[in-house]
């Protein structure tokens, strides 16, 4: 009976660490997806920011932050 346990055992550990594999996996996955989303996402508000509110010699920071500071 305790053989029977074991290999029910090492069964068990091999089951856990192939989830772990796979849930790593997907979760790795998803984050490259929402970082390549993000990234692309702020560069096209940038590029908004830029060609639609920069005032002369104005960087892209300087005129987000004098944005946010007139909303307030």
């Amino acid at each position: 009976m305790a053989k029977l346990a074991d290999v029910n055992e090492k069964i068990a550990e091999k089951v856990v660490g192939g989830y772990k594999k796979i849930e790593d996996g997907v979760v790795n996955g998803y984050k490259k997806i929402e970082n390549g989303a993000v990234e692309g996402f702020n560069k096209v508000s940038d590029k908004c920011v830029e060609v639609l509110f920069t005032k002369e010699g104005e960087t892209v920071e300087e005129a987000k932050k004098r944005m946010k500071d007139n909303v307030k």
